[in-house]
């Protein structure tokens, strides 16, 4: 199942506390960067971010964003931009270091 045009809009929205901020199509999902760093996407309407050592203690469940893919992180309360913001911040501050 592809996401929606509409929840992509509500994550967008929801990072709207951070800067640079862009989001590609891919095959019916979107992926998500932040300043260049690609840190999750959108896929079948859920906020799945990399999983890293920097966003271990947001306590996320696991899960596939598709098939024979690398398990990444389930964003469950995205309805707090504040705690979004947080997310992808750990999330890219790790992921600059790779």
């Amino acid at each position: 199942m592809a996401s929606t045009k509409s929840y992509r809009d509500f994550i967008l929205e929801q990072l709207r506390l951070l800067d640079n901020i862009n989001c590609k199509s891919m095959m019916g999902e979107y992926l998500l960067y932040y300043n260049g760093i690609l840190f999750g996407g959108i896929y079948d309407d859920r906020l799945l971010v990399k999983k890293v050592n920097g966003n271990q203690k947001y306590n996320m469940q696991e899960a596939i964003p598709y098939d024979c893919a690398k398990a990444m992180y389930l964003v469950s309360d995205v309805d707090s931009p504040e705690l979004l913001k947080e997310i992808v911040l750990d999330t890219c501050k790790d992921l600059k270091k790779i």
